[in-house]
């Protein structure tokens, strides 16, 4: 398949570094970026987002073969990664730039989500309103080299990170063991 077939997503969900893991294990996934999104500060740094004065977000963006994997399926995916309840942050962190959100690049991309965020919704999985927004894709910021494929540098910090944090138990006690 040419590169001009594949497409962007992208999504909030709290720490990026615990965002990029899901996605790049799955197939049709080129590449998994961690960054910043949504704010108004041009080539906003670490620090800067975590001053909660630029707007940004943290979150990823995916490069992906639709025809290997679907976005229907990224935002399954997606949603089982965050508490999509919460509208202070997610898990131990807490403030705007970890709030959760999807981005969308296209008409067809806002009403998968949309309909996606309904089903989920109607689920019953969760009892709280589902609080996760879904806002037109603006300039994405890669994040500082650092932070790109954290899992693979730092696999014990990561894991560390992904258990003390709470995020693996609340995927597990509501996903199951493996998403």
């Amino acid at each position: 398949m040419e590169k001009s077939n594949y497409e962007l997503a992208t999504f909030a969900g709290g720490c990026f570094w615990c965002m990029v893991k899901p996605f790049d294990e799955q197939p049709g996934i080129i590449s998994v970026v961690s960054g910043y999104t949504g704010g108004t500060t041009e080539n906003p740094t670490y620090e800067q987002v975590c001053s909660e004065t630029t707007g940004h977000y943290e979150a990823v963006q995916i490069t992906y073969n639709p025809e290997i994997f679907p976005y229907k399926d990224l935002l399954r995916l997606y949603w089982q990664q965050i508490d999509p309840t919460d509208p202070g942050g997610q898990f131990y962190d807490r403030g705007q730039s970890y709030h959760t959100a999807i981005f969308y690049h296209s008409e067809k991309q806002r009403q998968l989500a949309e309909e996606s965020k309904m089903k989920l919704a109607e689920s019953g999985v969760f009892t709280k309103p589902i609080v996760t927004q879904i806002l037109p894709a603006k300039t994405f910021y890669p994040a500082e080299t650092y932070h790109q494929a954290y899992y693979k540098k730092n696999p014990e910090r990561y894991n560390a990170y992904q258990v003390g944090s709470g995020r693996s138990a609340f995927i597990r006690n509501h996903w199951g063991e493996k998403k």
